[in-house]
């Protein structure tokens, strides 16, 4: 669902490890070799790598459209048959993308920084009339050929290519000889794809849901030793440019201590949930989430998410969004995670307004593998979530307003 992405994931079923009871029946994913050598370009011992993140603002309109879509597409996944890891994301919402470099000379491409997924894709071929980067490997001086087919499968179609080796920039790291997927068929992510401002995905996801069994761009980085500490960190500006640090975390972008969270599996970033409250009563019995940088808006089971529209006194429009009167007192969403309760106020609940509707940043979803919880971007603007590779886990802390120390982030 991207951000540009609302609400479903990248839940490949093909990973070596999968969160408890959360799939009926193991499916083996392919065991491929290590096609590349990883290596870094080494940096400064205390170094934070700063990446400047863009925010696509959407109207009101925009984002019905958006969310319907996304919906509608995950309805329509089927798990098939053909050999293939299978996606439920079609990232028609994802808000935030940065730009990295591929080959040398670099070619630039604009990717979703995405914690749901483990893979590096990025088209060679754009969809007509569209306006995407793409990368040539003809025109790289250091590609190298693998032809290995890539393939995620949609509900409504494929993304898939072959991968291929080349050096990667992001920001000031770079990845030689880098195992990534070329793609030339974009169709499963629909129209979302061929209007949106983000060519491709990078995924920051754990290597055992990497399609094809490749190595991530976090495990390069980690094994490379470029970075200070293997931990990266979002924050995600409130109408502000955000931006994305490897390395550490950027105090002046959170205020309080961090709490933290064990991971529950090496897969997704996924966390026990406690509790869910709307005020104080309790609106769901799910025990997982994950938190995502792929996914815009709150996802959760499809029955729980009614509830709470109704109880918020919500309108169903276009069969899958919810609106609500701006005016209307909206109590406390409040997850409990790890002991402590992080509270989503009506400010944050809000998308965006057309006269006195709003859009409501939560959207339904069923999951094949189990029921689930799904923390996107509402939830990570609120507060500042470190993504600890090396401890296993997950930091939280308040984000810092926006105002505060956005001016000097540079978008490039």
């Amino acid at each position: 669902f991207g951000s540009s992405h609302s609400g479903s994931r990248h839940l490949g079923p093909r990973a070596h490890t999968h969160l408890p009871t959360w799939h009926p029946h193991p499916i083996d994913r392919p065991m491929s070799a290590r096609l590349a050598a990883l290596a870094a370009l080494p940096l400064a011992a205390s170094e934070l790598v700063r990446f400047p993140l863009k925010r696509r603002e959407r109207t009101y309109q925009e984002w019905l459209q958006s969310i319907h879509l996304s919906a509608t597409v995950r309805e329509s996944l089927l798990f098939g048959g053909d050999g293939h890891d299978i996606a439920i994301s079609d990232y028609a919402n994802a808000q935030y993308y940065g730009e990295i470099q591929v080959g040398t000379p670099g070619q630039l491409e604009e990717v979703i920084f995405d914690t749901g997924s483990a893979n590096l894709w990025v088209p060679n071929r754009k969809p007509l009339l569209s306006n995407h980067h793409t990368y040539d490997h003809s025109k790289s001086s250091t590609y190298k050929a693998n032809g290995t087919e890539f393939k995620i499968q949609y509900g409504s179609g494929p993304v898939s290519g072959v991968y291929s080796s080349d050096s990667v920039g992001i920001g000031d790291l770079a990845l030689r000889d880098f195992t990534f997927a070329e793609v030339d068929d974009t169709s499963g992510l629909g129209l979302g794809y061929r209007i949106g401002k983000f060519d491709g995905i990078l995924g920051l996801g754990w290597d055992a849901i990497s399609v094809g069994g490749v190595p991530t761009v976090m495990k390069a980085l980690v094994d490379s030793g470029s970075l200070e500490k293997p931990v990266f960190a979002f924050y995600l500006g409130n109408n502000q440019p955000g931006e994305l640090v490897f390395g550490g975390v950027d105090p002046k972008h959170y205020t309080g201590d961090f709490s933290y969270v064990p991971l529950i599996s090496e897969t997704y970033w996924a966390i026990s949930l406690y509790d869910v409250k709307l005020g104080a009563r309790s609106v769901s019995s799910t025990k997982h989430a994950i938190v995502d940088s792929g996914t815009s808006l709150l996802a959760g089971p499809s029955a729980d998410i009614k509830a709470i529209a109704e109880q918020l006194g919500a309108k169903v429009v276009l069969g899958k969004e919810y609106t609500v009167d701006c005016s209307a007192d909206l109590p406390d969403l409040t997850f409990t995670l790890g002991g402590q309760d992080y509270h989503l106020k009506k400010e944050d609940l809000i998308l965006q307004a057309s006269g006195s509707s709003c859009v409501l940043a939560l959207t339904g979803l069923d999951v094949p593998a189990g029921a689930m919880w799904i923390l996107g971007d509402v939830f990570m603007r609120k507060y500042y979530v470190q993504f600890d590779w090396g401890n296993r886990r997950l930091g939280l802390a308040l984000a810092a307003a926006a105002s505060s120390g956005a001016a000097d982030v540079l978008v490039v």
